[in-house]
């Protein structure tokens, strides 16, 4: 199996509740590889570019506006199988429906402040990490 690329983002309240650290360390310990990571607090324009594939849905501003509310940590991670071991490292989007242990489980307040993004699949992991990371700035597998 090829190792696949997937982009996390620590979102604001993953910052504001000072989880940045729990949450790493238990992405390090799944066993993914960091290869990118930086804080930034991105404008309302950015929040809705890098959104853009679901502005025609109702939640659309006010997930641009969470998103844009305060500092978040876009991360970029390598592993076999990134995208389906991040997604049950993180569970359900909905915090209620997400799988014990989880880390939306453990620390997500609501469905719309869930702690952290997840990529849906190696296209978008990919397309969402350049967003964030010009290629020279993801480091390689050393």
């Amino acid at each position: 199996m090829a190792t696949e690329r997937t982009l996390a983002i620590l979102k604001p309240d993953c910052v504001r509740k000072e989880l940045v650290g729990e949450v790493l360390r238990r992405i390090q310990d799944a066993g993914f590889q960091v290869r990118a990571m930086k804080m930034l607090t991105m404008s309302k324009t950015e929040a809705e570019g890098f959104y853009a594939v679901h502005e025609d849905k109702p939640f659309f501003d006010d997930l641009t506006d969470f998103m844009s509310s305060g500092p978040c940590v876009p991360v970029v991670l390598e592993k076999e199988n990134a995208i389906d071991d991040f997604r049950s490292l993180i569970g359900a989007t909905d915090p209620d429906e997400a799988a014990d242990g989880t880390i939306r489980s453990d620390f997500a307040d609501s469905i719309e402040q869930n702690i952290v993004h997840g990529s849906d699949s190696p296209e978008n992991g990919r397309q969402e990490a350049s967003y964030f990371f010009p290629e020279h700035e993801i480091v390689a597998n050393t």
